[in-house]
């Protein structure tokens, strides 16, 4: 008892010291694009695959809440101005921008490379038309390399955003975001920013059906499937609970859907579609 009542109370004291940066900030989150938008009302950018980084004017902080030990020249370059951004390294990049961003010792020779590509101005008056050119005004004052605003384009339509999603996805980049160019600042999820990606879908080989655990547990909780090329990932996203209970028989050949493919040639965020009919 007198051991159990030790570690209560030094469990109570480290969760007492926890800092207090640590709460999620409250900002903006995006929907997904929908055929029923009016895009003419909103304002069209790339969507960076970047990591989202979030600046109260003193301290760089994770969508989570957590520091980022970015190098204090990059700090000092920042305004005193809330921001909401990218860190971003370029199209293709994110897994070595993630670990430059997420050491806890920075190594200024890597943090040259990285840029802040900002889009918001959290708690900012106007609309998000008025804010995308104070956002412009305030990267010209601040006067550093690693400090950019995402470009915003306006007057489009729905073949224009059709046509500048495929040179985007052309070119390395990810998708589009949409903000509407009315809309005041608020936080949380909503229409006023919608995020515009494409699914991509594939086919693999079933090898395997791993237990499932939790609410899975006596069912299936993922496919082992294998690619052409003989590589092989978990297919856990998308099955439904009927699917779970009869899984796609081994050796038979599902289609699943994807965003992108990692830099060792993964499908990122693979949901189950189907088994493909013979």
């Amino acid at each position: 008892m007198r051991c159990w009542r030790g570690l209560l109370v030094g469990l109570a004291l480290c969760f007492s010291l926890l800092p207090t940066w640590a709460a999620p900030p409250d900002i903006l989150l995006a929907n997904v694009y929908r055929d029923d938008i009016d895009v003419a009302q909103y304002l069209v950018s790339e969507k960076l695959d970047g990591v989202r980084a979030i600046w109260n004017g003193k301290t760089l902080v994770f969508r989570s809440g957590y520091p980022i030990d970015a190098p204090r020249w990059f700090l000092d370059g920042l305004p005193d101005q809330a921001l909401d951004g990218e860190l971003w390294l370029g199209r293709g990049n994110f897994e070595r921008l993630s670990g430059i961003v997420r050491r806890t010792t920075p190594i200024d020779d890597e943090w040259r490379q990285v840029r802040y590509m900002i889009f918001e101005l959290p708690g900012a008056p106007g609309s998000f038309t008025e804010r995308a050119e104070r956002m412009r005004q305030i990267v010209d004052q601040a006067n550093v390399p690693w400090l950019s605003a995402i470009p915003q384009i306006s007057s489009v339509d729905r073949n224009i955003l059709q046509k500048m999603l495929a040179e985007t996805l052309q070119a390395g980049g990810e998708g589009l975001m949409l903000h509407r160019a009315a809309a005041l600042y608020s936080s949380g999820r909503s229409d006023d920013l919608l995020k515009l990606k494409p699914w991509l879908d594939a086919e693999a080989i079933v090898v395997a059906h791993l237990p499932g655990k939790g609410k899975y547990a006596g069912q299936l909780g993922a496919l082992r499937v294998q690619m052409p090329d003989g590589r092989t990932f978990r297919l856990g996203t998308g099955l439904t609970d009927a699917q779970r209970r009869n899984p796609p028989a081994l050796g038979c050949t599902v289609t699943y859907r994807y965003r992108e493919l990692t830099t060792r040639g993964l499908p990122r965020f693979a949901s189950f579609l189907r088994i493909r009919q013979e």
